[in-house]
């Protein structure tokens, strides 16, 4: 599916009622255009009947943060206790809602649950977001700001300091996981981030091991890994970089084969390492276990290459395809953002995923 085409079927799942005329006039296309685009669709099996019945999808329900990143980059170096000229970018951010977006790129029926603030930022990131994201269970707090990052950089790109305020996702608590719970068991996979209180992620965890429902956990970042408990049973796929593994097994400075092992230990199925420019390694406790070197590209930028990496991970996971071709996946995602500057890469989409699997590791 091309990206005009995921737009399509995103409205039609919010509307199976919409008329081609309505999604003409949000989409800002011809009549006749959309009505190539639904042909196309209903030759796919995307769309089935003439009332856009859709065939029902396996939804992965992503949990976690949403928030605005900001970038100010000096003009020249920077000086502190004055004044300094800038230019100033702003994006949508947040490791879930980063996944979400990814995820629904690749054609997947995908929702978000986080929480934003009633202000401008809020509005903002969900008709952003919304175009490829079913954001119905979204929650809007009135009396919190929405999640800000700000980073201020220096002439040659190096950070000089980072700024968020994340306060917002303190707000939330097990009940509003709860409220929200016959949506999210209903998922075929969760994907939960590290943003929110230690007592949410245990009973996200908890609940999914006693249902029996897929999930995988991605951090945030190395000190976030600490909100995590010491039981893990009930994660399938924990995914993280090194810095973050060997945080979670307290092995600082030591290999990240000790920080599989230990991993999988406190319970998980499968650990998937990301080392950069080193590539990844994979284990689980069945005993299958391998690395997959990084291909030589020129990297164009960083951010958002591992919430790629896990999107196409869980893009291979819930097209049936085994742990090691999802991990394929995954770095084959993750090329593709490394060669952009945009934190989730517009060109992404389902064929451009699998060619670039195609290229480098067939």
């Amino acid at each position: 599916m091309n990206e005009k085409e995921q737009r399509i079927l995103t409205l039609i799942r919010k509307n199976p009622f919409i008329t081609q005329q309505e999604l003409a006039e949000q989409l800002k296309l011809s009549r006749s255009a959309v009505a190539g685009y639904i042909s196309s669709l209903t030759k796919q099996g995307k769309i089935v009947g003439r009332a856009y019945v859709l065939p029902e999808p396996s939804r992965i329900v992503c949990i976690g943060g949403a928030n605005v990143d900001r970038k100010a980059q000096s003009l020249s170096t920077v000086r502190f206790g004055t004044s300094n000229p800038v230019t100033v970018t702003q994006s949508c951010g947040g490791v879930a809602r980063n996944i979400a977006e990814n995820l629904g790129r690749l054609g997947e029926s995908v929702s978000l649950l986080t929480v934003v603030g009633d202000d401008q930022e809020g509005e903002w990131l969900l008709a952003t977001t919304g175009a490829y994201v079913d954001m119905s269970q979204i929650a809007k707090q009135t009396n919190a700001h929405t999640g800000t990052y700000t980073a201020v950089l220096d002439e040659k790109g190096e950070m000089v300091i980072a700024l968020a305020d994340m306060a917002i996702y303190d707000t939330i608590t097990t009940d509003f996981i709860q409220k929200r719970w016959p949506y999210i068991s209903s998922a075929s996979i969760v994907l939960l981030d590290t943003n929110f209180p230690s007592e949410v992620l245990t009973f996200v965890i908890e609940r999914c091991r006693e249902e029996g429902i897929p999930l995988c956990v991605a951090p945030v970042s190395a000190p976030k890994m600490k909100k995590l408990p010491s039981d893990l049973r009930g994660v399938t796929w924990l995914i993280a970089n090194r810095d973050e593994a060997l945080t979670l097994a307290g092995m600082e400075g030591e290999r990240t084969e000790a920080a599989d092992d230990y991993i999988l230990s406190l319970g998980v199925e499968h650990v998937v390492i990301t080392c950069g420019a080193k590539g990844i390694t994979y284990k689980n406790q069945r005993g299958e276990s391998g690395t997959i070197a990084a291909p030589s590209i020129d990297v164009v930028d960083v951010t958002g290459a591992g919430d790629a990496f896990v999107s196409g991970f869980l893009y291979g996971m819930n097209q049936g395809k085994s742990f090691a071709d999802a991990c394929q996946l995954g770095m084959s995602s993750s090329i593709i953002a490394l060669q952009t500057k945009e934190t989730v890469c517009s060109r992404l989409n389902e064929h451009a995923l699998n060619q670039t699997c195609q290229h480098y590791f067939s």
